[in-house]
């Protein structure tokens, strides 16, 4: 049973109250999502730990969210999207207040674990809510409506965690977290008052071995990416060798979370391979920039917004039109150009990094990352579900989804080993990377590190954009 098959959730006089809902949840995974890079160098001034413990704050979150996203669609199915979209609030809700009431890294590095797991139950029932909610013909614009509010919170997050974190003492990252909490009551008390009873589907298979397995595997591939010493080398292998397992499972499942037979189509396999590259760069930059900015070039929280702001911005303004032309033009001309003038911003950003010039530096520079983004956003949308049969729509947004959830896990880890590689030694003058200094030593260490991460998603960028360049423009001129 489709969704426009499945009844309705609400009556017709409450639909903007369901379309608020959705907003107010959304709202919860995207302001999270920007302001916790932004909150990462208090939350480890406040709680100690090393840079590994501070890579799993963000690692840990993206490992279940990536592992989970996609049985949650279909948990969404077999026992109702009202049902499991509630339970997703609850889950998410709970844990942001672990997250703030922790005192280790290894409290909050779990409570954002499970955090993942409450937004993987969240993310897919956001869109379905409003297709059930609304008639067909009407679905377009509500989506729309849902998908500005979106952009608009994920710019407004940064700006207001900045301002409390730049305000307030040591210990205000913990009201970032515990803003959820009256977002999560009141969507919850909406979804009690003014949903239907939803009763699902019973016969849907739930691929809970696949999301097992995905879930062992990446996790275990982060960590040999993070780790050190002995355990890295078997934890690699192990990973390999789960991964594989998990492909196999899939192959041969019935019910599988990714149906593998929809790669077979180049361009949707380009596509997604497209997202991985880029969104392991961006994510790479979007988690360390912050981390560089605030504890070695003496940026305010508040101040580090500059750079992120005007992506949202951008993204808002010129996404739609960029939509359109996609539709015209085909979307891979404009995935290659967006992705060469992001790759062109974070090489300008790793060339000037050393300089520790933020303002008049690094900031006019990710305005250009974010006119690429804006130029890419929608016709990677485009390409990701022109090439899906119209039975597999669903699932094609949530493997991309999935796959770019998975870039982050990658960038987090992969990221910190450049940028720890690149550092150089612990001495004296030099405490490691992450951490707040100011001599000259740590400086030229922590800059040139963070210089390395940008170039690395330069060269990400530009492997997006060739792979557009082969796997969709040359597809389309045939």
């Amino acid at each position: 049973m489709s969704t426009a098959d499945a009844g309705p959730v609400c009556r017709p006089e409450h639909r903007r109250l369901i379309l608020a809902a959705a907003v107010l949840a959304s709202s919860m995974g995207f302001i999270d999502s920007s302001v916790t890079a932004i909150a990462l160098p208090a939350i480890r001034a406040s709680l100690g730990g090393s840079l590994v413990a501070a890579q799993w704050v963000a690692g840990a979150y993206l490992l279940t969210l990536s592992s989970a996203i996609l049985v949650g669609g279909a948990a969404s199915d077999r026992f109702g999207v009202v049902q499991v979209f509630a339970a997703g609030i609850v889950a998410f809700v709970a844990s942001s207040v672990l997250c703030a009431l922790a005192q280790t890294m290894l409290q909050i590095d779990i409570a954002r674990a499970l955090q993942g797991l409450g937004a993987a139950l969240m993310v897919p029932g956001s869109m379905t809510l409003i297709s059930r909610a609304h008639p067909r013909d009407q679905r377009g614009a509500a989506l729309g409506l849902w998908a500005s509010a979106s952009t608009a919170t994920t710019a407004f997050g940064p700006v207001l965690g900045g301002l409390l974190l730049t305000l307030g003492g040591p210990e205000v990252w913990r009201a970032i977290f515990a803003l959820n909490l009256p977002l999560g009551l009141a969507t919850l008390w909406i979804l009690r008052r003014y949903t239907l009873p939803d009763p699902g589907r019973p016969g849907t298979a739930i691929d809970l071995v696949g999301a097992v397995l995905a879930t062992l595997g990446l996790g275990l591939l982060a960590w040999s990416m993070t780790g050190e010493g002995a355990t890295v080398l078997p934890a690699l292998v192990a990973a390999v060798l789960l991964l594989l397992l998990f492909l196999l499972w899939e192959a041969r499942n019935a019910a599988p979370m990714i149906p593998l037979q929809m790669f077979r189509n180049r361009a949707f396999a380009a596509a997604n391979l497209a997202t991985l590259f880029l969104y392991t760069g961006l994510i790479g930059v979007m988690f360390y920039l912050p981390m560089t900015a605030i504890s070695v070039w003496h940026v305010s929280p508040f101040g580090v917004t500059a750079a992120f702001l005007p992506t949202s911005v951008l993204i808002a303004l010129f996404s739609s039109r960029a939509g359109r032309l996609a539709d015209r033009v085909g979307p891979g001309p404009l995935l290659a150009a967006g992705a060469t003038l992001v790759a062109l911003g974070y090489a300008a950003i790793a060339y000037t990094a050393p300089l520790a010039a933020f303002y008049s530096h690094t900031v006019p520079f990710m305005v250009v990352v974010g006119l690429g983004l804006a130029l890419l956003v929608a016709p990677l949308t485009v390409a990701v579900m022109a090439n899906a049969a119209e039975s597999e729509q669903g699932a094609a947004s949530g493997i991309n989804n999935a796959v770019a959830r998975v870039a982050g896990l990658i960038a987090v880890a992969l990221m910190g080993r450049i940028a720890v590689w690149s550092y150089g030694g612990i001495t004296a003058s030099r405490p490691g990377f992450g951490l707040t200094g100011s001599t000259p030593a740590h400086t030229a260490a922590s800059s040139l590190a963070f210089a390395d991460i940008a170039a690395c998603a330069a060269a990400l960028a530009l492997a997006s954009a060739l792979v557009s360049l082969l796997g969709l423009v040359r597809r389309q001129t045939r």
